[in-house]
């Protein structure tokens, strides 16, 4: 996978609707705005304005667990397709019709059984910001999504520790360091210059 590629999780629940006698539409929420997550070291929160004009520009399949060697679920290419993505106050919303497919029948199956029960999305960052709050714990406000690329049905809402995570909050770390050691330094160049030194 792409380095700059993320994965997060929605806790929001994946339901299965339609005809009795056949269900097949899956839908549910990829993203939810303005709820920090949960299961990462830092907080992460998502502006409502960070997918405009992102769902035009990207090619995004609807996969299992995020696995797309097991084929895909559905697709959205430009905003077009069997995938049916809409951006709404809540965040997100994706609803396809299942495949008459082995695959498809799996991710059925698993929903009705409880099996998967949540909902994720792959994607990279265009513009963010990170500010350590008060209790020390650092906050990523996610301002502009670059692309996305799937969402996922998928088993357990765990978040996906991927190197792009640390080495964002380990940048931002170091800026907020190098920002203290500047004022230091001034705050002591200062000093001397009232002393004369």
């Amino acid at each position: 996978m792409d380095e700059k590629r993320e994965i997060r999780n929605t806790a929001f629940q994946v339901q299965v609707t339609g005809e009795e006698e056949e269900k097949r539409t899956v839908e549910g929420y990829a993203l939810l705005f303005g709820i920090s997550s949960d299961g990462l070291s830092f907080e992460e929160v998502i502006d409502r304005g960070a997918l405009d004009g992102v769902i035009e520009k990207s090619d995004v399949f609807a996969l299992l667990n995020h696995n797309q060697s097991r084929g895909i679920l559905a697709r959205c290419t430009n905003g077009n397709g069997s995938l049916s993505l809409s951006v709404d106050s809540k965040g997100l919303k994706y609803r396809f019709e299942a495949p008459k497919t082995a695959l498809g029948d799996e991710l059925l199956e698993n929903i009705r059984r409880g099996e998967i029960s949540v909902s994720s999305f792959c994607f990279d960052v265009e513009k963010d910001t990170w500010e350590k709050k008060r209790d020390g714990v650092w906050k990523r406000t996610v301002s502009k999504i670059g692309n996305l690329y799937d969402i996922a049905p998928v088993y357990n809402a765990a978040y996906s520790k991927t190197s792009v995570y640390m080495r964002g909050k380990e940048q931002a770390e170091a800026e907020f360091a190098r920002q203290n050691n500047e004022n230091l330094e001034e705050y002591y160049s200062n000093i001397e210059k009232s002393l004369n030194i």
